[in-house]
C-alpha cells in the first residue's frame, strides 16, 4: 500500500464493511431485553463485528446490558467501569496520546485541555462559516443536477468542515481526504475476520505513520508561527499540561487519536437523520416549514438509530447487576441500541418520533467520555439540513435506484441515499 491507494471512499467503505456484521441489532436487542436484563457472556459475538478491545476480545469474562438505566450507571462511574484496555485494543493502532483510553485524573485533565475548543460557545463562532462551505462549495454546484447520491456529499463535507476547526490549512481542503482516508484505515485495522486481519494491520500501520508525519508537519509550521486561533491545535500548542506545555510530539499523537471519529460519525448520523426524514409520511414538509424542528430530528435520529451500537467498558472492582457478579477484570458490553430503545422509559421506543419528550439518551454516549466533538457534529448536521431544504426543492428519493437501508451491527448508517430534486 501507498499513500496513493487509501482513498477516502473505499476505506470508508472497508469500515463500514469490517463494523456492519450480520444479524438485526435492533431484534436481537428487544428479544435479550425481554427475556433478561443481563447476558452472561459474549452477546457482541453473535454478529461478528470487532470490539474496541481488539484481539483482547473474547479474552475475560464478558457479560452485556440492554436497560436505560444498567448502561447508564456503567457509562456515569468511570472509576469503575474503565477504558484502560483500549489503549491494547482499538488504540494499538495509534499509540501516544490516546483520550478514548485515558481514565480518572488523566482523563480529567486531557479532557479540561481539549474540551474548551470544541464548546458551544466556541463552535458558534463557526457557524457562519460552516454555512457558507456547505452553500458554497457542496449544495449551490450540485443543485443544477436535479439528482445526485447525497452520500457523496454526506462523506466530504464533515471532513472539510471538522479539519479545519481542528487547524489545518484551509487552503487544501484535497488533503482533508487524504488524511481522513488514513484515519479510517487505522480502524479498519481493527480486524477480526483472520483472512483480512493480516492486510487491515499492514495498512493501519503504514496509515498511522503517514497521519503522523502530516500532522507534524502542520503542529511544527503552527508552532514556528505563533500558535494562535480558537481552533484545536492552536489551544493544544498554547495548553498547559501537568505543569507544562505540550511538546510537538503529544499535539501530534492527540489530534491523530481524534481524527477517525472527526467527520465518519457526523457522515453516518448524516445518512439516518436524511433517510429518516425522506422516509417519515409528512416529516420533510413540516421540517421545510419550520426549520425549529431540525435540532429535534436530530436528536430523535440519534436515538433511533445510534451510529455506535454499544460500548465496550471494563471493570475496575467486583460488581452486581440482577443478582449477577461481575468480577474485576471482566468486559461489560453496554448496547447502547437497546437503552435507546428501553420501554420503561421510552414510549412507543421502536417509532421514530421528533415530538417526543427529550430524555437522555446514549448516542453520543454518557458521563466522562461523552462524545467531546458532539455540539460541532449537531451544528454541522443542523447547517446541512437547512441548507438541503433551501436549494433542492421538491426533494424526494430516486425511484430508480434502490431505497437507502440504515444498516449495521456496530457502525449504522445508510451507504447511499439516491435522491431527485426540481
Amino acid at each position: 500500500m501507498s499513500t496513493d491507494t487509501i482513498d477516502l471512499e473505499s476505506a470508508y467503505s472497508a469500515v463500514s464493511d469490517t463494523y456492519k456484521g450480520t444479524g438485526d441489532i435492533h431484534a436481537a436487542c428487544r428479544e435479550a431485553r425481554t427475556r433478561s436484563p443481563i447476558f452472561v457472556g459474549d452477546f457482541i459475538r453473535q454478529f461478528g463485528v470487532p470490539t474496541n478491545a481488539g484481539m483482547q476480545q473474547g479474552t475475560r469474562p464478558t457479560f452485556a446490558l440492554f436497560r436505560h438505566q444498567d448502561v447508564m450507571a456503567v457509562l456515569r462511574d468511570a472509576s469503575s467501569y474503565t477504558s484502560g484496555f483500549i489503549a491494547e485494543g482499538l488504540g494499538a493502532f495509534f499509540d501516544g496520546l490516546i483520550i478514548l483510553a485515558m481514565d480518572g485524573e488523566q482523563h480529567r485533565e486531557v479532557r479540561a485541555l481539549l474540551q474548551p475548543a470544541f464548546m458551544p460557545e466556541t463552535v458558534n463562532k463557526w457557524r457562519d462559516q460552516i454555512d457558507a462551505v456547505i452553500r458554497k462549495d457542496f449544495l449551490e454546484p450540485l443543485a443544477g443536477r436535479g439528482k445526485a447520491d447525497l452520500m457523496e456529499f454526506g462523506l466530504a463535507f464533515p471532513i472539510r468542515e471538522m479539519y479545519a476547526l481542528m487547524g489545518f490549512p484551509t487552503d487544501n481542503p484535497d488533503a482533508y481526504r487524504r488524511y481522513a482516508g488514513w484515519a479510517l484505515a487505522m480502524v479498519g485495522g481493527n480486524q477480526i475476520d483472520p483472512a483480512k486481519a493480516g492486510e487491515a494491520r499492514r495498512n493501519a500501520a503504514i496509515a498511522v505513520k503517514l497521519l503522523y508525519d502530516a500532522i507534524l508537519e502542520v503542529v511544527v509550521q503552527r508552532r514556528a508561527d505563533g500558535s494562535q486561533g480558537d481552533d484545536l491545535i492552536g489551544r493544544l500548542l498554547r495548553a498547559e499540561h501537568q505543569g507544562r506545555r505540550l511538546d510537538d510530539h503529544e499535539v501530534t499523537t492527540f489530534v491523530r487519536s481524534l481524527l477517525p471519529a472527526a467527520g465518519e460519525t457526523t457522515t453516518r448520523t448524516f445518512s439516518s437523520v436524511m433517510t429518516l426524514l425522506l422516509t417519515t409520511p409528512g416529516l420533510q414538509d413540516r421540517v421545510r416549514a419550520d426549520r425549529a424542528l431540525v435540532p429535534k430530528l436530530i436528536d430523535e435520529a440519534v436515538r433511533f438509530e445510534p451510529v455506535a451500537t454499544f460500548k465496550v467498558r471494563e471493570t475496575a472492582r467486583d460488581v452486581e447487576f440482577h443478582g449477577v457478579t461481575i468480577p474485576k477484570g471482566s468486559f461489560v458490553q453496554c448496547m447502547v441500541a437497546s437503552a435507546n430503545r428501553d420501554e420503561a422509559v421510552f414510549e412507543r421506543p421502536d417509532e421514530f418520533d421528533i415530538d417526543r419528550k427529550i430524555k437522555p439518551s446514549f448516542g453520543f454516549g454518557f458521563g466522562p467520555h461523552m462524545c467531546i466533538g458532539q455540539f460541532v457534529a449537531k451544528l454541522e448536521l443542523t447547517c446541512a439540513v437547512n441548507a438541503i431544504l433551501d436549494l433542492l426543492p421538491g426533494l424526494r428519493l430516486d425511484p430508480d435506484m434502490p431505497a437507502p437501508v440504515i444498516e449495521g451491527a456496530q457502525l449504522r448508517g445508510a451507504a447511499h441515499l439516491h435522491v431527485l430534486w426540481d
